[in-house]
């Protein structure tokens, strides 16, 4: 099963959510079509055309946006009035100005899945159902096994040992070093783009099973970085821990997650599905983490049509 063929917008616009943040919000597939929203990941990731191609655009009107600070919205990278609570509040302002009642699907991956999750709890009655890949729970392990020396850099020695040589000699974890020199720096300081260059290198190479040589992250290294060290140094600003609240929903969860991902090691969607009431998991053989990793993008279609099937959505 491949990705529907890529697609423009019908229309894209820029929405004021307030505190001086302006979302980028398109629109893409049927006008009149069944409601989807699908989030991207980072947090600071910005959404991708590859997240246009994952719903049949006769059949629904899919819904994009690049969260604050992320993408096109603006301010780029802004920190302030930027936690899980503000996303969560903007994806029901952008539901709103768009008339929907429901969302039918609601896709995330990576942290889009921690924000599903979190909107799907504090809304429950605006969500149909879940489609989510390479699960995030945002416990303290979970970035623990990202940013310390005990976890993912045991299986990227190298480039674990050139994002650590990349800091400045001083105290503290890799997490809040970085954190720290970001919140101070500037994008169009050398120093600043340097550091956030090499934090968000270490992630991509991380994401696919067979790490890509010759990456370019300049176009949203920035954002990336000073966002997920934000979002990280806080726990992801969660009011309480996400997994045992997962019990609470209602609605059915299809989880796609590579069976190799070094990002969200697999014990997140197993522990995600053991706690839903209504879940399905699919493990894709032989895929690590991204989206454009062979066989996910065809999981997550491949879900939606589940859904489909079972009746679920309108």
């Amino acid at each position: 099963m491949a990705l529907y063929p890529p697609l423009e917008p019908y229309q894209h616009e820029y929405l004021a959510v307030g505190d001086g943040h302006e979302l980028y919000l398109e629109q893409c597939g049927n006008p009149d079509g069944v409601p989807v929203m699908v989030l991207h990941g980072g947090p600071g990731g910005g959404s991708s055309p590859l997240l246009r191609r994952l719903f049949d655009p006769r059949h629904y009107r899919i819904v994009l946006h690049d969260q604050r600070g992320a993408g096109k919205s603006r301010p780029h990278a802004g920190t302030d009035h930027n936690t899980l609570s503000h996303l969560v509040n903007d994806i029901e302002r952008i539901r709103r100005h768009l008339g929907v009642s429901r969302w039918q699907v609601m896709m995330g991956g990576s942290w889009g899945s921690t924000l599903a999750l979190s909107y799907a709890l504090e809304h429950g009655d605006r969500v149909a159902s879940l489609v989510l890949r390479g699960v995030f729970l945002c416990r303290r392990q979970d970035m623990d096994w990202l940013y310390t020396e005990h976890g993912a850099a045991r299986y990227r020695p190298e480039q674990w040992q050139r994002l650590v040589d990349a800091l400045p000699a001083g105290e503290g974890t890799v997490l809040a070093r970085y954190h720290a020199a970001l919140a101070a720096g500037e994008a169009r300081s050398g120093e600043g783009m340097r550091l956030a260059r090499e934090w968000t290198l270490w992630e991509t190479h991380l994401s696919a099973l067979i790490p890509l040589a010759g990456l370019d992250v300049d176009g949203h290294a920035w954002s990336m970085a000073r966002l997920e060290t934000h979002y990280f140094m806080h726990d992801g600003f969660l009011p309480e821990p996400l997994l045992p609240r997962c019990a609470q929903l209602r609605c059915p969860v299809e989880i796609v997650h590579g069976s190799y991902d070094l990002v969200c090691p697999p014990e997140q969607a197993w522990l995600l599905h053991e706690a839903l009431p209504d879940s399905r998991l699919r493990w894709v053989p032989g895929a690590g983490h991204a989206t454009s990793e062979a066989g996910v993008g065809e999981a997550l279609i491949a879900a939606v049509h589940r859904l489909e099937q079972r009746g679920d959505l309108a």
